[in-house]
Parts: structure tokens; C-alpha cells; sequence
């Protein structure tokens, strides 16, 4: 019977070792769910990046099932904390995202509803804003929704709002 010992030289159970494979090739099922561009920021051996890129093309569940296994197996000799890392970091860019977009959905409900008052504080937040063309579009999206046609400024003060808001980042 082999025994295992981690770098400390402390024994490993046999329980241990199998959890740690699992978390290996569930980090590795979660780089094959990630766009070709995203997978790219990550410093990964070329025969793992080729698993990677091999798994995708996959569509028998066995033989994909045994892929990972294969992931799982190269990701041995891989720093799995730096990747975990960047994994996070990937996943909070699309929370940043969503969390802007919603923002901005709700100034330009604000400044439709609301006219002046939301302008003006749409102003403080973003001063090189442009007052005038906020009222015309404010104007313009009200018209629209009256005499029910396509929300063509409606879509201007997102883009507008959009514009803003990317200037500031």
C-alpha cells in the first residue's frame, strides 16, 4: 500500500487526496466554459490548454467526461490558487458590468420620468454632461411614448448616459 504525505511531510488520507482531485477537475470544468479571450489571461502549459481547447470541441458525454478527468490530471501540476484568482477576477468584471448597466437604465428612467430635477443631478454626478441635448432627448423619448413609436431617443439617453459614464472610468 502507498502512503501519501503532503510537502510538510504529514500523512494525506486517501479522502483528502480524492476531494483535492475533484476541486482540480471542477477548476478544470470551469476554464472549459470560458471564452477563447478569457482563457487566454491565463499562463497555462500548452498540454493543458490543448485538453482545454480539445474538451470544448466534445459532445459525447463519455468521452468528454473522461477529458476532464485527463484536465483534472494535468491540473496537478498547475498553481491552482493563481488561477482560482483569476477565475474571481473574470467573474467580479461581469458583476462590475451588470451593476453599471442597471445604473445606467435607472438615470435614463429618471431623466424620462422625472425632466429637470434628475437632470440636474445626472449634472452634479457627470459635469461635462450636456444639459441641453438631455432636455431634447428628455422631450423627444416623452413624444414618442405618447404617439407610441420605437424608442429611438429613449435609446439615445442610454447611449448618451453610456457615453458619460465610460469618460469617468
Amino acid at each position: 500500500m502507498t502512503e501519501y504525505y503532503d510537502e510538510n511531510g504529514e500523512w494525506v488520507s486517501k479522502t483528502r487526496r480524492k476531494r483535492e482531485c475533484d476541486e482540480l477537475q471542477d477548476l478544470g470544468e470551469q476554464l472549459i466554459e470560458l471564452k477563447a479571450e478569457e482563457l487566454d489571461r491565463f499562463e497555462l502549459p500548452d498540454n493543458l490548454r490543448d485538453a482545454i481547447n480539445a474538451a470544448k470541441k466534445i459532445h459525447q458525454r463519455g468521452a468528454l467526461k473522461r477529458q476532464k478527468q485527463f484536465i483534472g490530471r494535468l491540473m496537478r501540476d498547475v498553481d491552482a490558487d493563481v488561477i482560482t484568482q483569476r477565475l474571481e477576477e473574470i467573474r467580479h468584471k461581469d458583476d462590475v458590468n451588470n451593476a453599471l448597466f442597471k445604473r445606467i437604465e435607472k438615470w435614463r428612467d429618471r431623466v424620462i420620468e422625472e425632466g429637470d430635477p434628475a437632470i440636474n443631478e445626472l449634472i452634479e454626478e457627470y459635469p461635462e454632461a450636456d444639459r441641453q441635448h438631455l432636455r431634447q432627448l428628455q422631450r423627444n423619448a416623452l413624444q414618442e411614448k405618447q404617439r407610441n413609436k420605437p424608442p429611438v431617443a429613449f435609446r439615445q439617453i442610454f447611449k448618451y448616459i453610456r457615453e458619460l459614464a465610460d469618460k469617468q472610468i
